[in-house]
């Protein structure tokens, strides 16, 4: 069976990162998306929250499994006994960042791949950066997230 893990903050999970798990999901027999505590990014959600949300959202891809971690990510692939890594390439400037990644974890883990989606090219410009500030502004994602995130994010800017 081979399984791929697609490891990220997912702060929130967004359509485009749906669309890469859906992707993945017709290519390999399990995915495992791996939520990331990264406390040094200050999410704005809690991990429990991120994986409701990312469950939430992905309720409809039978072949996945969230799970959340706060260790070295080669450390994560091999506990899942995963065969790769997926990470989503947005645009051209990302490419740089992810292959000096890929070529970390093969020094790490030499049994490790990396392999390389992109979203659809109508949600290659949306990252939960973005989408937290402009709904931090009262801004409209209904767009680039689930209807579930839509409203989480709605809750935590109304605090």
């Amino acid at each position: 069976m081979k399984t791929i893990v697609y490891p990220g903050t997912f702060d929130p999970i967004t359509n485009g990162h749906i669309d890469l798990v859906e992707r993945a999901s017709r290519l390999f027999d399990k995915v495992v998306i791996g939520i990331a505590r990264s406390q040094r990014k200050s999410p704005l959600f809690s991990i429990d929250e991120r994986i409701q949300l990312a469950s939430e959202a992905l309720a409809h891809v039978p072949n996945i499994e969230i799970r959340g971690f706060d260790y070295l990510l080669v450390n994560f692939v091999n506990d899942c006994n995963a065969d790769a890594i997926m990470r989503g390439l947005r645009a051209v400037s990302d490419f740089e960042y992810e292959f000096q990644l890929a070529n970390m974890n093969r020094a790490l883990s030499p049994d490790v791949e990396s392999i390389f989606l992109t979203p659809a090219e109508q949600l290659s410009y949306i990252s939960s950066s973005l989408v937290r500030e402009i709904s931090s502004l009262d801004g409209d994602v209904s767009k680039f997230v689930p209807a579930n995130v839509v409203e989480a994010l709605s809750n935590k800017f109304s605090k």
